[in-house]
């Protein structure tokens, strides 16, 4: 059983605690006004925000207007009097070359260069003769059978020469060549061909002489020797020509050409000009397998 604790004595005076007072809040500060900041600049609006005009494309416009639309009369007469300009300024700075090279050359080189050019053009000329001199005569009526035969027989006979199926005879040169390979030999066939030579035929120290024709072919042989229109021939070689000596002889002589080409890869070149040679070696005639006269 729980006893109460006693009452306190009456005369004690009893004390309460009591929380002790508040003071008044003060007030809080102002904040001080902040200086005036200048005006921020307007920043530029980017291209593609909204609101903003695109670029101007007037210069893109104008290009592409004129590469699309069709060109006036006008204009293209002024492109192509552009064209002629340009072709005419390319050939004008390879012929200033061309001339460049000519100038470096020697006077005796010159002298050798004009003299085969002059001999081309005489020959050049005597052939426009002789033609002209043919056409007069298969057109003079009753005497054009005659003339006409005798051209045929003519005709026949220079055909039957540049074919290798006639043997022929007449001024020219007797070349020999020791020391070199097929590609000497090619070098200077392809001399004479531009300096005139009509009919030439080729020989070793062994075996028969070659007739040489367009469809000529030279090849290093296995164990030496060149092998021509698969004959093989052992050095010294010896071509035989018949044209104009003067001027092959001059064209095999020049700077940088035949003579000079072999003497430098360690061979040999002996030129000999004669009145009469002869070329002996002839071609069977080929049989067309295909071909027939239209008449």
């Amino acid at each position: 059983m729980l006893i109460p604790p006693p009452p306190p004595p009456a005369d004690e005076p009893t004390t309460v605690l009591q929380p002790p007072p508040r003071r008044p809040a003060e007030p809080e500060p102002a904040p001080a006004p902040e200086p005036d900041k200048p005006p921020a600049p307007e920043q530029a609006e980017k291209p593609g925000q909204a609101g903003t005009a695109p670029p101007p494309v007037r210069e893109k416009a104008g290009l592409k207007n004129l590469l699309t639309r069709r060109p006036t009369p006008a204009g293209a007469l002024i492109l192509v009097l552009l064209a002629l300009f340009g072709f005419t300024l390319v050939v004008q700075l390879r012929s200033n070359n061309t001339d460049e090279g000519l100038a470096g050359a020697r006077q005796e080189d010159l002298v050798r260069i004009l003299s085969d050019l002059e001999a081309r053009d005489s020959r050049l000329q005597s052939e426009i003769s002789a033609l002209e001199t043919s056409q007069r005569q298969l057109t003079s009526g009753v005497a054009g059978r005659q003339a006409a035969l005798a051209e045929s027989q003519k005709r026949a006979d220079e055909l039957g020469l540049l074919a290798g199926t006639l043997a022929a005879r007449g001024p020219g040169l007797r070349i020999v060549i020791d020391g070199v390979k097929a590609s000497a030999i090619l070098n200077a066939v392809q001399e004479l061909r531009g300096a005139g030579g009509e009919v030439m035929q080729i020989a070793g120290s062994a075996g028969k002489p070659v007739r040489i024709v367009a469809s000529s072919y030279f090849v290093d042989a296995e164990g030496g020797g060149v092998i021509v229109d698969g004959e093989r021939l052992t050095g010294p070689y010896v071509l035989t020509v018949i044209g104009t000596p003067s001027i092959m002889q001059t064209a095999l002589q020049i700077p940088g050409g035949v003579v000079a080409s072999v003497n430098s890869g360690g061979g040999s070149v002996t030129l000999e000009q004669r009145t009469l040679v002869e070329v002996t070696a002839v071609r069977g005639a080929t049989t067309l397998q295909y071909a027939r006269p239209v008449s």
